[in-house]
């Protein structure tokens, strides 16, 4: 009995302590890639804010491709070691150290670069790292709370989004003399959003690195964990597309991630571009979005677990897609705030059911391995999406015209969906 009771104290702390590392690496997309420094980069860094939407297109782009060539191979080297903890800890401190070096990306065209390549240096931390970060969930949830357990961490992520953005918010960016008295007219308040991030990962992702249950190592040494892992690699890429349910939804993952992360990486400059918004603005924008995406993730969870991740991801694709067409055509600042935070109830769903039914599908032996290819399935197309909106933009000198892009890779992502043979 008591042996029992020490085996669930146990799985139940490990559950935490995973569940917390969502919280502690959800600022780098909340306020680097998606709304503050974006923003920052596009209106400030930039030349204007269409140059900058194509340049900041081009760089999610390039990280992306990076993402798909790495993640497979360092997911199949990792099942051979049979260790996942090392590897998520070494993409975690790329994270940290790019992303604290973005104080240094001054408001001069001249830190264009040195900008660009912090957050791609970043962006693959983070992508990266969430390969292992996401295998370790069949290790920590009981089978019949998978889907709970994803959408609870994912609105945890959510959360921690929403405490950051409002900490940024009321500690540097409204007061007109803000505690560590930094300069607002070169833009320190909003370049601080770097190290503050950083710190935030340094001290919130510590709890899973020390309580967190690790799969046995094979021991196997490097040389040989990296030979067998690429061979095995090869192996399941020869005979994956046999395997129907996975392939499908690996595709279709490929094509409604790239549209949602696309909208993740422009949703920002494009309220700011299209309706104006300031620094000010687009950080409560960000606060109240992730009020609804932290609700959404959490109540569909439950859904998950009683009607299945696939139903589960339809509609909240569904009512995303139909949302994003909507905004698309609205021109009232008021409209778009309303139609924006009903769109962010169905944005957390997509990512967490998403997460629980490849959790639910891949082998457990093979499961870094499967994660690499599920971090491939979201980045292999993910220059589409973000050089579809930098291309539109830039050749009809519209922000709205080149988001329609996103649309058309979420319904088509839907529709192949739709068809994976998978019985909730």
């Amino acid at each position: 009995m008591e042996q029992a009771s020490k085996a669930l104290a146990h799985r139940t702390r490990s559950i935490i302590a995973w569940s917390i590392f969502d919280w502690a690496n959800s600022p780098f997309p909340t306020l680097i890639l998606t709304f503050v420094f974006a923003t920052y980069f596009t209106q400030v860094v930039a030349v204007n804010k269409i140059i900058g939407t194509a340049e900041w297109g081009g760089m999610i782009a390039i990280a992306g491709l990076i993402i798909a060539i790495v993640s497979p191979i360092v997911g199949a080297i990792a099942d051979a070691r049979g260790s996942r903890k090392p590897w998520l800890l070494v993409f975690s401190i790329i994270l940290f150290i790019s992303t604290a070096l973005l104080w240094y990306t001054k408001p001069s065209s001249h830190d264009l670069t040195w900008g660009l390549g912090c957050v791609a240096l970043g962006t693959i931390g983070f992508e990266v790292g969430t390969v292992f970060y996401n295998a370790m969930l069949r290790d920590i949830a009981p089978s019949n709370y998978i889907g709970r357990i994803s959408g609870w961490a994912w609105g945890l992520g959510y959360a921690g989004g929403l405490v950051a953005l409002s900490l940024v918010l009321f500690l540097f960016v409204q007061p007109k003399v803000n505690f560590l008295h930094l300069d607002n007219s070169s833009y320190e308040n909003i370049r601080i959003v770097g190290p503050f991030a950083a710190l935030w990962l340094f001290i919130f992702a510590l709890p899973l690195f020390f309580f967190t249950k690790e799969s046995k190592n094979r021991k196997l040494p490097i040389r040989m964990a990296i030979r067998t892992g690429l061979s095995e690699l090869w192996q399941t890429l020869k005979t994956l597309p046999k395997e129907k349910t996975i392939f499908l939804f690996l595709i279709a993952r490929m094509l409604y991630i790239d549209g949602l992360n696309t909208l993740f990486a422009f949703g920002g400059i494009y309220a700011a571009g299209t309706f104006h918004m300031d620094f000010n603005e687009i950080l409560k924008f960000g606060i109240t979005l992730n009020v609804t995406a932290g609700i959404g993730a959490a109540g569909f969870a439950w859904l998950d677990d009683w009607f299945g991740p696939k139903k589960t991801i339809l509609i909240a694709l569904v009512a995303l897609t139909a949302s994003g067409i909507t905004i698309l055509l609205l021109h009232s600042v008021t409209w778009f705030w309303i139609v924006a935070l009903f769109m962010g109830l169905f944005m957390g769903p997509i990512q967490a059911a998403s997460r629980s039914m490849m959790a639910r599908l891949a082998p457990p032996e093979k499961m870094s391995k499967m994660f690499g290819l599920y971090a491939l399935s979201g980045k292999a197309t993910a220059f589409i999406g973000p050089w579809c909106v930098a291309l539109l933009t830039l050749q009809f000198d519209s922000q709205r015209i080149g988001m329609t892009s996103i649309i058309v890779l979420l319904v088509i992502g839907t529709i192949l969906l739709f068809k994976v043979p998978f019985h909730d």
